[in-house]
């Protein structure tokens, strides 16, 4: 291949950005695929970070925290947290990335406490914003490594919601999962809330996913190889991340 599995993943994520979308954006891989989505298919979309800095436009330099000079030089605005958080909870936030040290087959996320080789359940830092954003934005997008113990038919402990019962009315029947980005895969929701395999990285096969997955995962009619990176995304990508701090 000649481009890296973390750049597969960037421009997969950005295509999950529809334009015109108000995308709870994070750092890592998320903050690249926000860039790669404004420079491409979704010139209007803004971007909001959790410590309450929103942007019409991707901050010039690399960030490698939020809070880093170059996201407040020219943001659209820059407010409190509990403002920013405010924006989910007025149904303003039409996606969010997330990360999670486990998701299930029904797209629940666990950042809290998993279990070790030895059977010791070893506590994580917790939520954070993760449940709000999973609970209240349009749909959400977790990003994680595909290997079997992290994907579970049934997380540990539910930090963020994904589909279940609580998804039957209120504001949280608008949400849920719309993807599952790995590194072998993407996993999409059918309408009953479960997962099922949509596309396949280059590299890897239906038969490699399925086996690294936690849970008798159903495999599209149509699931094909997921579509690399397209020149122009990896020259955006390389520009705002020559070193490869995040995509290497």
């Amino acid at each position: 291949m000649d481009y890296t599995l973390s750049e597969l993943m960037v421009a997969t994520a950005a295509r999950e950005i529809h334009d015109g979308d108000v995308v709870f954006v994070g750092m890592r891989l998320p903050l690249i695929a926000y860039v790669v989505a404004k420079n491409t298919h979704a010139p209007q979309a803004v971007g909001v970070f959790e410590n309450g800095v929103l942007r019409s436009t991707p901050a010039r330099e690399l960030l490698f925290t939020m809070s880093d000079g170059p996201n407040i030089t020219g943001a659209l605005s820059c407010l409190s947290m509990l403002e920013c958080m405010a924006l989910l909870q007025q149904g303003r936030v039409s996606l969010g990335f997330l990360g999670a040290a486990e998701v299930d087959r029904h797209g629940n996320l666990n950042s809290t406490e998993v279990q070790d080789s030895s059977g010791k359940m070893v506590r994580l830092p917790g939520s954070g914003g993760a449940c709000d954003i999973a609970a209240l934005s349009k749909r959400f997008v977790a990003l994680l490594d595909h290997q079997k113990f992290r994907l579970p038919e049934k997380v540990h402990y539910i930090t963020s919601p994904g589909y279940g019962p609580w998804r039957d009315s209120g504001r949280l029947k608008e949400g849920g999962p719309a993807a599952v980005i790995t590194t072998k895969a993407v996993l999409r929701f059918s309408p009953q809330g479960e997962a099922y395999l949509h596309s396949y990285h280059p590299g890897t096969t239906v038969e490699d996913v399925v086996a690294n997955t936690g849970w008798p995962l159903e495999v599209s009619p149509e699931a094909r190889e997921t579509k690399p990176p397209t020149k122009q995304e990896l020259r955006v990508i390389r520009n705002y991340d020559p070193k490869g701090f995040w995509t290497k």
